[in-house]
């Protein structure tokens, strides 16, 4: 696994030499570079590099986002039922499968139970399944398209404003301390394996943000700084998150004093949880929001994310290449 470890404020949209691969240019800087290759049409009201499209209609808004999840890079078979993975898509991306391609030899239960556990989870929000594809592939790749509808105007990463505070919603870290366990050949405690096997995003929580007035808001997917710095970076802002806004529970502590690790390090960077990460004027973030941080203007080095006033040097997020 490769952890960002760069300042969370570089600029991915820097120009790349020829030789670069996408190691050198990173998920986002990748991104940021087709981005600048594809016109939109005027039909297109938010295109590529915020957490999903929107698409003008003469009703509201439609709402697309698409994600893969590929066996040995997003999840594991040893790790997780069929079910479990099923939640987990289902969670990251609520709505129809796109496609799913498998080895020859998966097993058809396999199949079905990850289906069933697809099939619970988008019940939680009242989605439908309404079509997908099935391939062959040497490995298996499963990738999910959503659709949803939004009548007001949708919350995007761009809108936070000095003066405002961040605040999250759900829980956070769990997942990653959960991932660090199963990663070490263990099975404890429970609580953070399942969290990571079956997460449990705060469904409501972003039409509750967006009613209250929220400026920016993203699913901290990578990890909080991480994807903090994606709403900094944005927004043209600079973020300070506080630590002592953190309580840390104690299945945290029990695997940071084993692993000999800092406990805070998993919520600070750790994804998977899907909590919703929200900046909203001050004295106007709804219950069941927490404050973690601040926004301020940015400084002269540019956008920038902070712990406590000062740059962090953990781990921040998860990095795809």
């Amino acid at each position: 696994m490769h952890w960002l470890r760069r300042p969370i404020w570089w600029d991915e949209r820097m120009a790349f030499p020829p030789d670069a691969t996408l190691t050198d240019a990173g998920e986002f800087g990748l991104i940021s570079a087709l981005t600048e290759v594809f016109t939109q049409g005027e039909q297109v009201l938010i295109g590529p590099g915020d957490d999903a499209a929107v698409l003008r209609v003469k009703t509201g808004h439609v709402v697309v986002s698409t994600d893969l999840m590929v066996e040995g890079r997003h999840f594991r078979r040893e790790w997780a039922s069929a079910e479990d993975v099923g939640h987990r898509a289902a969670a990251q991306n609520l709505s129809d499968v796109n496609a799913m391609g498998g080895p020859a030899d998966l097993p058809v239960q396999w199949a079905l139970d990850f289906a069933r556990g697809f099939a619970d989870e988008r019940a939680l929000v009242g989605a439908s399944v309404v079509g997908g594809d099935v391939t062959r592939s040497d490995q298996l790749v499963i990738a999910v398209t959503v659709l949803g509808a939004c009548t007001q105007a949708p919350v995007v990463r761009s809108g936070a404003e000095p003066g405002d505070v961040l605040a999250i919603c759900g829980r956070q870290g769990w997942a990653a301390g959960g991932l660090a366990v199963l990663g070490r050949g263990f099975r404890s405690p429970r609580v953070l394996v399942e969290a990571y096997r079956r997460p449990e995003p705060p469904y409501d929580a972003g039409r509750v943000a967006a009613e209250a007035g929220a400026t920016a808001m993203i699913d901290v997917s990578d990890g909080l700084l991480a994807d903090a710095g994606h709403v900094a970076q944005g927004s043209g802002v600079s973020i300070d998150v506080h630590r002592s806004a953190f309580e840390v529970p104690e299945p945290l502590q029990a695997v940071g004093a084993a692993l000999g690790a800092d406990p805070l390090q998993f919520i600070l960077g750790g994804g998977d949880d899907h909590a919703l990460l929200a900046t909203f004027p001050e004295g106007s973030v709804p219950e069941g929001w927490s404050v973690i941080g601040s926004v301020a203007e940015a400084g002269p080095d540019g956008p920038a994310v902070t712990v406590d006033g000062a740059p962090y040097e953990g781990p921040t997020g998860w990095v795809h290449f």
